[in-house]
């Protein structure tokens, strides 16, 4: 397999995994956060408190990410960092901190690529009922406004939202991530409906609102290949690919 000339690399990172700081300068919980207080929930009951304290030591990393000849980073932004009530007020503290790293970024010759959601939903707005509230994709289309008015022409790449289907058969269906729930199979396709809307709504402010830029949805998934090119290598590729 081959990489075409402008493929991109680079390195990612997810909010909860790296920033810590995990109550200060005004964010509240994820629901990350909730669940990694659950006894037993998480390996070792670590959590993402401190994290890589990344939120403290990002000039740090960033340097290394230079001295490694990295040129494109992958970060997301933490929902709650950002709108600690899920919606309403902006709060600044939080937003300054993301327009540091993106600025410090841009000093390097780094290329900011921006998720808005990597898992860490807010844990007032799941008390709502998260993305079983039909209100959900407004929710996320408001803060995608938000996020792409503050970086207009300082980030012009964007993913809406992570892995869907991770956060969702994981989280929702199998209750062995954030937020830990087993729901019934229509109240997972009525999740999955609304984070789909999600996306669409936050493509449409990101265009609208932030200038310049390209949306995608980042997916993950698996292929099966063929053994041999016979019909019944091709057929069992395929039903492999494909099952759930």
């Amino acid at each position: 397999m081959g990489f075409s000339k402008d493929f991109v690399w680079g390195a990612a990172t997810a909010s909860y995994q790296i920033e810590g700081a995990s109550r200060e300068d005004g964010k509240t919980d994820s629901v990350w956060d909730e669940f990694c207080r659950v006894p037993g929930a998480v390996f070792e009951g670590q959590t993402g408190n401190a994290a890589c304290d990344h939120y403290h030591r990002f000039r740090e990393d960033i340097a290394l990410m230079k001295r490694l000849g990295i040129r494109a980073y992958r970060f997301s932004f933490s929902w709650t960092r950002i709108l600690p009530q899920g919606t309403g007020e902006v709060n600044e503290a939080g937003m300054r901190f993301y327009e540091a790293l993106v600025d410090e970024l841009l000093r390097n010759q780094i290329t900011p690529y921006a998720t808005l959601f990597h898992w860490d939903y807010p844990a007032v707005l799941q008390k709502k009922g998260g993305w079983l509230n039909p209100q959900s994709p407004l929710w996320f289309e408001r803060y995608a406004q938000i996020i792409a008015e503050r970086f207009q022409g300082k980030i012009h790449h964007y993913f809406t939202i992570n892995e869907p289907q991770c956060f969702i058969g994981l989280g929702y269906c199998q209750g062995i991530h954030a937020p830990g729930l087993k729901l019934s199979a229509a109240d997972n396709f009525l999740a999955v409906h609304n984070v789909l809307l999600a996306h669409g709504r936050a493509v449409r402010a990101l265009r609208k609102y932030g200038g310049d830029v390209r949306v995608g949805l980042a997916q993950n998934g698996r292929i099966f290949v063929p053994q041999s090119d016979s019909p019944q290598d091709a057929e069992a590729a395929r039903r492999a690919t494909f099952a759930v």
